[in-house]
């Protein structure tokens, strides 16, 4: 079974981790080295700005980056976010309504791989940005 296998057999179920059960984060798409995770940024993850906390665009993008680099591996592995940098282009709220985070491996090799993610609208819209190293280690 590779990364991409478990991933799709997950979906096919409807399996969703706690912390995508609790923010409501759905994996919308999965192919070889892409993933899309969608959700709805609500009063929850709002700060005392009354916008989405900064912490709510890297939860997105950061699963985004690990689950698109357990897509491209030959079998399932752990991904473990060693670098993870996040640049914010406008403020998330409830009345943007769902957002779609898009991620995909640049470079993947046995121990390390870089990955990218963005964080859009419907219409198309850049609210966040990341880029990531992950280490690659083997399940337990």
């Amino acid at each position: 079974m590779t990364g991409l296998d478990e991933i799709k057999s997950l979906m096919a179920v409807g399996e969703r981790p706690p912390m995508m059960a609790m923010f409501d984060i759905d994996l919308d798409e999965v192919e070889h080295s892409r993933v899309v995770f969608s959700a709805s940024p609500g009063r929850q993850s709002y700060n005392f700005m009354g916008i989405a906390h900064g912490g709510y665009a890297a939860i997105l993008l950061d699963s985004d980056c690990g689950v698109a680099a357990n897509a491209a591996a030959p079998s399932p592995v752990n991904c473990v976010t060693l670098e993870l940098k996040v640049a914010y282009h406008a403020p998330l709220t409830e009345e943007i309504g769902r957002v779609r985070a898009i991620g995909q491996v640049l470079s993947i090799g046995k121990r390390v791989a870089h990955t990218e993610a963005k964080l859009i609208d419907a219409q198309g819209k850049l609210y966040a940005s990341a880029t990531s190293t992950l280490l690659i280690t083997a399940r337990q």
